[in-house]
């Protein structure tokens, strides 16, 4: 019995531990699950600050990365301002490649540059070398002809670069300039490709990128351009110089011809002035003797020969005044001739010359009109002569000018001068007799003058007197519609 009990009581504390057990154990495995989450979570937990760190030292990496290439493309453009800055500043081709020096290049991060530049007869010449023996730019030169290809992408203005080149052309150039990182560019102006330039890396030094391309290509055309600069001002200066040459030549020509021009137009002035004068004592006794003869004073003579003389003494007065036209016409050339500066008024001269000529405008009906600028002071000038200008100017008008036609004179104020003008209502000239009306013994081909003598020489003479008051004179003139003469004289003496 009490066996029995005892095992009961066994059993029961058997039954009692083991449940007591159990409950101990689940408790410990749930704490254990628990914690297997807590470590999961720890796990994630630290996966994420793993991946987060490692997020951050690659982002540094990138960053330092940026910031190293940003150093350097700002050390570059710094280096290209200053080459650009130091290039544009001469005209001078070989000053340029001097200051292409080495440092230069070197600043812009590249260990090997190669500039070469077509001559005059189209062959290429090394003129900037850095990392390039004598016997590699032989080398170049000789082989970069060879490749058609290469040669001729470039003349089309193409850029090559290690980034972007097709893999033909990298090697090519490659094994052509001995580099592993390279920007191969034209070096272009307005009239083609004058040049290459090339700079590059070995393969132990850093590539080139896209910027590096954009650097470069910006360098060529700084140094294309100045290249041109100095080319143009060179063929400048040298026509420059060989025009100055010429002008000294022509100039020494045109004062040896203008000497001979003043000898021939001395020595023509001093011959007219000699024959007239030896003409004048012979004429002078044809017409005296003409007017005793006419006068009947040797003797009663018949009117046959009276009208034969009385043509002789015209013809005579005509020679006369032909003579003396020729000799004002040389004193005036020659200088010999003495002005008589006065001042007087234009209006009382032009009023002067209107009574002098009126019978002659009475005969063919012709109005006569005057319009002088109350403005015009009065001029310092020889009376007589530019009365002499006057005259034969309005003798010319009335004598091309038909019945009831109108003369007009007008004077007007310019800034510096006073303008005359004498207008007809006449026959008018032809355009292609203008430029030499005033020549001497020049006489327009019409009816007027083939049937009225003249001499030719009173426009001339005309000329003569205006030029000798520093003035100028022209003529407009429209055919059937009048012809206009103008001439100026200063105002101030």
């Amino acid at each position: 019995m009490i066996a029995s009990n005892l095992l009961l009581i066994v059993g029961v504390l058997t039954t009692i531990l083991f449940t007591v057990l159990s409950l101990v154990l689940v408790n410990r495995i749930e704490e254990v699950h628990r914690l297997q989450g807590a470590l999961k979570k720890i796990k994630r937990s630290f996966d994420d600050l793993d991946e987060q760190a490692k997020l951050i030292v690659k982002t540094d990496l990138e960053l330092n990365k940026a910031q190293d290439e940003l150093d350097k493309r700002l050390k570059s453009l710094d280096a290209l301002q200053k080459t650009s800055r130091l290039i544009s500043t001469t005209l001078d081709e070989n000053e340029i490649f001097r200051r292409l020096d080495q440092s230069l290049m070197i600043d812009l991060g590249f260990e090997k540059n190669l500039v070469l530049v077509h001559d005059e007869d189209k062959i290429l010449h090394g003129r900037v070398n850095l990392g390039f023996s004598p016997e590699e730019i032989h080398f170049v030169l000789t082989n970069l002809e060879k490749n058609k290809s290469l040669k001729q992408a470039m003349e089309e203005g193409h850029t090559f670069s290690s980034v972007n080149s097709a893999r033909h052309e990298r090697e090519a150039i490659v094994r052509l300039f001995d580099v592993e990182h390279f920007v191969l560019t034209p070096i272009l102006t307005q009239n083609g490709i004058i040049g290459i330039l090339l700079v590059g890396n070995r393969s132990n030094a850093a590539a080139v990128t896209e910027g590096d391309e954009e650097l470069v290509s910006v360098l060529a055309n700084q140094i294309g351009q100045s290249l041109e600069n100095a080319r143009l001002f060179e063929q400048v200066y040298r026509s420059s110089q060989i025009l100055e040459s010429k002008i000294q030549d022509r100039t020494r020509q045109l004062a040896s011809l203008l000497e001979e021009v003043k000898h021939i137009s001395r020595t023509k002035s001093e011959f007219i002035s000699a024959v007239s004068h030896e003409l004048r004592t012979p004429l002078t006794s044809i017409k005296g003797y003409a007017a005793i003869l006419i006068t009947g004073k040797l003797g009663s003579i018949p009117d046959p020969v009276k009208e034969r003389l009385e043509k002789i003494n015209t013809h005579s007065d005509n020679l006369v005044k032909l003579i003396n036209n020729l000799l004002d016409i040389a004193r005036i050339e020659s200088g010999r001739v003495e002005m008589k500066m006065e001042k007087c008024d234009i209006a009382s001269m032009i009023e002067s010359v209107r009574d002098l000529l009126t019978p002659q405008m009475r005969e063919k009906n012709i109005q006569w009109q005057t319009e002088v600028d109350k403005n015009v002071p009065e001029l310092v000038l020889d009376k007589h002569q530019i009365e002499r200008v006057f005259i034969n100017l309005v003798g010319n008008a009335i004598k091309f000018t038909p019945e009831k036609g109108t003369i007009c004179i007008r004077v007007h104020r310019d800034t510096e001068t006073a303008t005359m003008e004498v207008s007809d209502s006449g026959i008018g000239i032809p355009k292609e007799d203008l430029n030499k009306l005033f020549d001497e013994f020049y006489r327009v081909d019409n009816e007027i003058n083939q049937n009225v003598k003249g001499t030719g020489l009173g426009l001339s003479l005309v000329k003569k007197i205006v030029e000798a008051h520093k003035g100028k004179v022209w003529v407009t003139s429209e055919l059937n519609k009048g012809t206009t003469f103008y001439f100026t004289l200063p105002l101030s003496p």
